[in-house]
């Protein structure tokens, strides 16, 4: 199986961006697969949410600008099967100092190829914006998956960011392409979420996941403890819906490349 590699992205903050991130992947390593996570967020959300300290001396910072090799910056989870690149503050420098080297947009794509061989999955976490951490991230990636919240001008902020995938794409990365809407913080009782979801399956009709992802406290509570949900509450809905996320995306992935893609919860 080839390593699929997956950029979680949205400009607006709060969406459940590093949320999904980190159950997925967990999820997917649950099942058994070799599963990366990159976290290339200043605020190194993805990384505490693994219970990884902020402040290691290897991280993806240093990968960027060359000083250490993506190899060496990985560390063990502690779930089994899931490493995590981890982010550092000092990422909040790197619109300074990366625009300063040529190759600047494929720093991270290059930095990964040694990692391709080693994983069946990479998820890269993004920060809330469009600027060239997130650049970085879509060249890297061959699908972009975006979490929606379900409110007031959601298409027109998913409309922004697709301009900017199809920019990325014709320009540092032709492999990139929209895989996956996941709709976040679902509330079922609410008209607005409902609207919402029909306007994104009439304009999305492929790409928008049956899984919804709703409220849920548990989702919430489980990065102050740094861990996946699924160690902190796996009865949770919360937990058994990113269950059922993983495995539809799992199952995409088969049907994609013809190959059994196992099942989540095993």
């Amino acid at each position: 199986m080839l390593c699929i590699r997956y950029v979680v992205a949205n400009q607006k903050g709060g969406v459940g961006k590093t949320t999904t991130v980190v159950n997925v992947a967990t999820a997917m390593a649950i099942a058994g697969r070799r599963v990366l996570v990159v976290d290339v967020d200043p605020q190194a959300n993805a990384t505490s949410h693994l219970g990884v300290p902020q402040d290691l001396p290897r991280n993806a910072y240093r990968v960027l600008i060359g000083e250490q090799s993506a190899v060496e910056a990985c560390v063990p989870t502690e779930v089994e099967n899931l490493w995590l690149l981890p982010a550092h503050p000092d990422l909040y420098g790197i619109t300074l100092e990366l625009p300063q080297v040529e190759d600047w947009p494929y720093r991270l794509q290059r930095a990964l190829q040694g990692l391709i061989p080693r994983f069946d999955f990479i998820w890269i976490d993004t920060p809330p914006s469009l600027g060239i951490l997130t650049i970085n991230a879509m060249a890297a990636a061959r699908f972009l998956v975006v979490p929606i919240q379900c409110e007031y001008f959601a298409l027109e902020g998913l409309a922004t960011l697709l301009r900017a995938m199809d920019r990325i794409h014709r320009a540092y990365n032709p492999e990139l392409e929209l895989h996956a809407i996941v709709l976040t913080m679902y509330d079922e009782r609410t008209n607005l979420a409902y609207q919402v979801r029909q306007e994104l399956t009439t304009h999305f009709p492929d790409r928008v996941m049956k899984t919804v992802i709703p409220r849920n406290v548990r989702l919430a509570e489980a990065p102050s403890f740094g861990r996946p949900v699924f160690l902190y509450d796996i009865r949770s809905r919360g937990a058994q819906a990113y269950l059922e996320l993983a495995k539809e995306l799992l199952n995409h992935e088969a049907h994609r490349t013809g190959s059994w893609a196992g099942r989540p919860d095993a």
